[in-house]
């Protein structure tokens, strides 16, 4: 088993998804941190503090960069973080006299934080287009099953009727809700980082808010009312409404589980021969799409509670909590992508 299931040659179909993946490799992040250098340069030449030749320069360097990933990785080793190394060998390639204008007034968390709020911006659209799709595939199932009857269940016994699709609406009601809250969330998490060393934007002086403006404006993301360097509750809001979706879904797929059971026998996973299949057992067709969907719930439920230990961060640069939202969110939109990705199937080719 590797590090990540996700990113594993046999596992990697189960549990990853190589959209949401690409968006958190190395070079998307990269690509990422190069836009907010660019459109930093460019938002400072618009306001006149750096000329318009340095910022073209910069625009120039930017497009032909080749990256040494030996050298970077070396660099960040030694920093800590890629962004010192980036701007070196960024440096280099715009060469003089206009190389001191790159990454003006800005500092590594700056770059680092908006980059990543970039790729977020990505990968909710991304996941957003999936939960639809799940309750698009829902809704079908639900209006085929509105008068199919089968037992409701309440402390794990049979109680009174219900319809099928009575069941599925109750599957639906919580995505629902998770994409009213999606809405809610972005306008507070897609927001730019610029403050500077300490979050006062002093490099700057007077001109610091009109180039986190502008900065804002060009990048297409929102102002926050003060640099977010330790104040991290929005990502962990984010962490929160991953953690609800998997669970919704989680909520879904345990519910199958129990109705799949062979005493049980009122749904089946899919129709497709050989899904499920046991090595030694041929009559078995076990629910496989079921069980990543749960594993995928209970992991997010887990890594939360990173996300949260994340918010406690020291003045006004902290020392480990970045770190730990490194190590944490990207999995938790792992799973998310995988438990969509299983929920649509599901949806699509549950049998009743």
């Amino acid at each position: 088993m590797p590090y990540l299931p996700q990113e594993s040659r046999l596992f990697g179909r189960v549990f990853g998804d190589p959209e949401v993946s690409a968006l958190f490799s190395d070079e998307r992040g990269l690509g990422a941190m190069l836009e907010v250098e660019g459109a930093l340069a460019h938002a400072q030449a618009e306001l006149g503090l750096i000329p318009l030749e340095a910022a073209q320069a910069i625009e120039r360097a930017i497009a032909g960069f080749a990256p040494d990933w030996e050298a970077l990785a070396l660099a960040t080793e030694r920093d800590g973080v890629p962004v010192a190394g980036l701007v070196s060998a960024l440096r280099r390639a715009v060469g003089a006299p206009h190389e001191r204008y790159l990454h003006y007034g800005a500092t590594t968390q700056d770059i680092l934080d908006t980059a990543l709020v970039l790729r977020l911006r990505e990968a909710l659209a991304l996941l957003e287009g999936r939960l639809r799709g799940v309750l698009r595939h829902l809704l079908r199932l639900a209006q085929r099953h509105l008068q199919t009857p089968m037992a409701g269940r309440t402390h794990a016994q049979q109680a009174l009727p219900i319809p099928f699709g009575f069941k599925v609406a109750g599957w639906m009601a919580p995505l629902l809700r998770h994409l009213e809250r999606l809405e809610e969330l972005r306008g507070r998490l897609l927001v730019v980082q610029f403050g500077g060393a300490v979050g006062t934007l002093a490099a700057l002086g007077p001109d610091g808010p009109r180039v986190q403006e502008a900065l804002a404006r060009r990048l297409g993301l929102g102002l926050p009312p003060i640099p977010w360097h330790t104040a991290r509750d929005n990502l962990a809001e984010l962490a929160g409404w991953l953690s609800l979706l998997t669970g919704s879904l989680g909520k879904m797929a345990q519910d199958i589980l129990l109705l799949a059971q062979s005493e049980v026998g009122e749904v089946r996973e899919s129709a497709q021969e050989g899904r499920g299949g046991s090595s030694t057992m041929p009559q078995k067709s076990n629910p496989v799409r079921s069980e990543v969907v749960v594993a995928a719930a209970r992991a997010n439920a887990a890594l939360l509670v990173a996300m949260h230990q994340a918010q406690i961060a020291e003045h006004e640069r902290a020392t480990h909590g970045w770190q730990l939202e490194w190590l944490t969110l990207p999995s938790m939109f792992a799973h998310a992508a995988a438990a969509l990705k299983q929920a649509q199937q599901l949806s699509q080719e549950l049998v009743v």
